[in-house]
């Protein structure tokens, strides 16, 4: 084996002519195929990131309802009060990082001209979700909604506004219709667009007292608690444990009332499942890539081998065993691979943080829910990917490095 790499590294890849053609195809080949590899893993463990932040962002990790009723149109009949003991159980369990009562209530929008039904939905002051409408802003500034000045100003996404020709610092009359009508004027304090539109759509933020005052609830009554997780991950795991807790607790007499828990993953199903067809595209394109990488270099290695047939006869003749004159092959193989692969990972991996930087490449946010290619270098990932592809280039050279193995030193023996 050391003989055969000492050869592997002292032999020239090139020939009198200089390099083969044939032997920077493959460099050029792999080279792009590793690009290519790459490129797909960045992206999709990007789309993959930004997708979940935005769905966690809206729904929460994992979300406490009552458990009396379990119709999704019923949202404004779950009343979920928050009792000294619930909220010592939330805050004793290790794996909630944050939780906050919520509330939500259908509500119309009305202009002179135009009306549009929401939900309104409450916000808690320096929340997870708080931060996530911060980084979707396009206009105003959301409330911190800490003070009752804060109570009578409202969060509308770019649709809304564009339906009802809001502008930030505009008022619109508010219609809560249940067995009466109420009316509110709010203020809108700030536009945010997330692009997802199956949310975007229907809710409006608002201060949390400003709902309970509307619905008639008291200061700790709500629709939902909603709860931040320490691992999102892991959420699909803690919602039945979290269940089970509360469940447990009821029967014992701590709670007085069930509790049903939902997860993010669950509330945008479809998201993730869009997800899911993601990864199996990016599995065939390595595939793919892997295949053409491996095709071109084992059209490089027949070349070597023919061009270098004097060497094979020479060490052959000195008694080196076909199997060593196999794997110098395999080795050269594998330098080639190297160069391919060293050259595709600083072209890609530069450009892909120039376009984590800069957002120059830009999507359709109708079709993608994100208005850039978003990309994320995980270095972890990216050396899994590079260790498995030299790795099977390595096993699938290997078979057609026994060609060197065969050759005959009938030549380099025979005399006149």
């Amino acid at each position: 084996m050391r003989l055969s790499l000492y050869l592997a590294k002292r032999l020239s890849i090139s020939s009198s002519g200089g390099t083969s053609p044939a032997l920077r195809v493959s460099v050029a080949a792999v080279a792009l195929s590793v690009a290519v590899m790459i490129a797909s893993l960045g992206v999709v463990l990007g789309f993959k990131n930004e997708i979940r932040h935005k769905v966690y962002g809206f729904n929460s990790h994992l979300t406490v309802y009552d458990a009396s009723s379990t119709d999704p149109d019923e949202e404004s009949e779950r009343i979920v009060t928050v009792t000294e003991r619930l909220a010592s159980i939330l805050d004793s369990e290790p794996y909630i990082s944050e939780w906050n009562l919520q509330a939500s209530l259908p509500a119309i929008l009305k202009t002179d001209s135009e009306f549009k039904g929401v939900y309104l939905r409450s916000v808690a002051p320096n929340s997870s979700q708080s931060r996530f409408l911060k980084e979707n802003l396009i206009a105003g500034k959301l409330p911190g909604y800490d003070k009752d000045s804060d109570n009578r100003k409202i969060a509308i996404s770019k649709i809304a506004a564009n339906q009802l020709s809001l502008k930030v610092g505009d008022r619109i009359y508010t219609y809560f219709i249940d067995n009466s009508i109420r009316v509110r004027p709010l203020e809108i304090a700030a536009i945010y667009d997330s692009h997802f539109d199956a949310y975007d759509d229907v809710l409006v933020y608002a201060s949390l007292p400003l709902i309970q005052e509307v619905a008639g609830l008291g200061e700790r009554q709500g629709s939902a608690i909603v709860i931040e997780t320490v691992d999102p991950n892991r959420i699909d795991e803690w919602a039945p444990m979290l269940g089970e807790r509360l469940i447990s607790a009821t029967a014992t007499g701590e709670l007085y009332r069930y509790y049903q828990v939902d997860n993010a993953r669950n509330q945008g199903a479809g998201f993730f499942s869009w997800l899911d067809l993601l990864d199996t595209n990016v599995a065939v394109i390595l595939v793919l890539m892997a295949l053409v990488s491996v095709a071109t270099l084992i059209s490089g290695l027949l070349i070597l081998v023919l061009d270098k047939r004097r060497f094979i006869v020479i060490v052959r003749s000195l008694g080196l065993s076909g199997a060593s004159v196999s794997r110098v092959f395999v080795w050269l193989a594998l330098r080639i691979a190297i160069v391919g692969m060293t050259i595709g990972n600083v072209l890609m991996i530069t450009f892909l943080a120039a376009q984590k930087h800069w957002h120059f490449l830009r999507l359709d946010a109708e079709s993608y829910y994100i208005d850039f290619v978003p990309v994320e270098l995980d270095w972890g990932a990216f050396g899994i990917l590079n260790l498995a592809t030299i790795v099977f280039i390595y096993l699938a050279l290997l078979i057609p490095s026994r060609i060197a193995a065969r050759t005959d030193i009938a030549p380099a023996t025979h005399t006149e």
